[in-house]
């Protein structure tokens, strides 16, 4: 069975990426788009828009020819707006860099990608400036000064007469976000203007902005989910954007009752701070209307703490950096029966559920692998013929190795990852339902499952638990088995003082499950 939006499909702007997000410039040319929530310091739609033609002008005078690619290794700030844009108006293309990157990594992305400029801070040049000398990137720049780079605001340093890029929204490249790498060597994923766009336009579609709303970007702009989600679409949509650099949880509540801000954009991590940790009680966050959640799964007990809790509306999406973003999106506010679903498909796409094992088709209820069709699929893999062949097939459909169901109304539900199933005794078991129903636990802040290898049952699911109050393996094994079917059960407990995630709020399971490899072999 395919399904489909429940809203009508959307015609979509046949034109650049930078040309669709800054609509508004013109309209809201002294209003603020951006603002530095450590500072304060202010990009207005103006300013922002002169910065971005300055900044393409700038790389043209450079020899920075369409298709060419920047590498933007930068925490969030406004300038990643005048860089993202500013690459994308000049006809080239983005790859964002995780800002916990090590040489090494970026050394592979460097190369990969193809990268001719990188752009950067000082701070982060410790590992950047060897990693872009041993792969010969042609020029360094850095927002602020040092020895060996040139400064941001030289490229800002021209008349602004850009010559017109002729680009094909269809088929050049804006964007190439590298895979979180939980599976082996990160992979760069191509992405196209109107990939991005149509993700853009189709998500603000599902959940409407209001008069007076205010975003803030606390998730990392190289990732999909902050780079098209919350980036873009806050200027897109003519709503202000408060950034922060990186994640510091006093600094993220003390920036959304200074800011009064109104509509966040979180993962899982940052909403279980917001259900549970104590210091949220000092803060005002009255202002609070919405919350978004997506990256990772979220259980149904956590989503309503934390919109009890605040007081707010909250939704769930899914999505991938293959999709451009999200492809279900919930409506708030959420029925109560639909808590814990992703909702239904976005405009302009299909979704359909497969046996993963037989490719068969199958209806409503029954568990399979979330596959999707839509304008926002990205073109493939970058270098990569065999990994794109192994998830798009010859009818267009891309298979995302996630493990759902949807329900008789069309709303899904995301259960695992098809390679992160543990299988007990040939019985199916995902992590992600346990961890969701360990962190319900007023005792337990955070909670990571693996499986652990098992002569008897072949693996067997074993818990990483962060506690927040004292209780003992015991009782949290006890917990458990009263609420879940016998082979879901969790059969062993290691207590530790924090889980493994990537930037965007994804557990790395592969350090925990090579872990768990060292201490068998330790034991044997």
């Amino acid at each position: 069975m395919i399904f489909k939006s429940k809203k009508p499909d959307v015609d979509l702007p046949d034109t650049d990426l930078s040309s669709v997000v800054m609509r508004h410039a013109e309209a809201l040319a002294d209003e603020p788009a951006l603002i530095d929530g450590t500072s304060g310091r202010t990009l207005t739609y103006s300013q922002l828009n002169t910065q971005i033609n300055l900044f393409a002008t700038g790389l043209q005078h450079r020899g920075f020819n369409k298709g060419d690619v920047m590498a933007v290794f930068c925490p969030n700030c406004p300038e990643y707006a005048v860089i993202f844009l500013g690459v994308a108006k000049a006809g080239g293309v983005n790859t964002t860099v995780n800002s916990l990157y090590s040489e090494q990594d970026l050394v592979h992305q460097f190369t990969d990608s193809g990268a001719r400029f990188l752009i950067t801070i000082p701070q982060f040049l410790d590992r950047a400036m060897p990693a872009a000398n041993q792969v010969g990137i042609e020029e360094i720049f850095v927002l602020g000064e040092a020895e060996g780079c040139t400064p941001f605001t030289e490229l800002l340093n021209n008349d602004g007469n850009l010559q017109a890029v002729d680009i094909d929204p269809h088929k050049d490249l804006v964007a190439l976000p590298y895979s979180s790498g939980t599976t082996g060597l990160s992979k760069g994923v191509m992405l196209t203007h109107a990939n991005l766009i149509a993700n853009m336009v189709l998500t603000c579609e599902m959940n409407l902005m209001k008069e007076g709303d205010r975003m803030i970007g606390v998730l990392p702009f190289f990732h999909i989910y902050g780079m098209v989600l919350i980036l873009n679409l806050a200027i897109y949509r003519g709503v202000p954007l408060v950034t922060i650099p990186r994640f510091d949880l006093e600094l993220f509540l003390e920036v959304i009752q200074n800011y009064r801000i109104t509509s966040l954009n979180l993962v899982p991590p940052l909403i279980l701070a917001l259900a549970k940790q104590p210091i949220v009680d000092n803060y005002d966050l009255s202002s609070v209307r919405i919350i978004g959640s997506g990256a990772a799964p979220l259980g149904q007990e956590l989503e309503k703490a934390c919109s009890d809790r605040l007081g707010c509306d909250m939704y769930q999406g899914y999505g991938l950096t293959e999709c451009s973003g999200a492809s279900h999106v919930n409506i708030a506010p959420v029925p109560p029966e639909k808590l814990g679903s992703v909702g239904p498909v976005i405009p302009n796409t299909e979704s359909k559920l497969i046996d993963p094992e037989t490719g068969a088709e199958l209806g409503p209820n029954e568990r399979g692998e979330v596959c999707l069709r839509g304008p926002h699929i990205m073109v493939g893999y970058l270098n990569n013929e065999e990994a794109t062949r192994g998830c798009i097939d010859e009818d267009g459909w891309f298979h995302t190795g996630d493990i759902g169901y949807a329900d008789d109304d069309g709303y899904f539900y995301i259960v695992d990852r098809v390679k992160e199933l543990i299988k007990y005794k040939g019985y199916q078991v995902a992590p992600a339902e346990l961890e969701a129903l360990l962190v319900s636990h007023p005792a337990i802040a955070d909670a990571a499952v693996i499986p652990s290898p098992s002569e008897e049952a072949g693996e067997v699911p074993k818990a990483f638990v962060v506690l927040k109050s004292a209780i003992t393996p015991e009782e949290i094994l006890e917990f458990v088995a009263a609420e879940v079917a016998p082979h879901k059960k969790v059969r062993l407990i290691e207590i530790v003082d924090q889980i493994p995630k990537s930037a965007s709020g994804k557990i790395l399971r592969r350090i925990l499950v090579d872990q768990e490899r060292e201490r068998l072999k330790a034991a044997d």
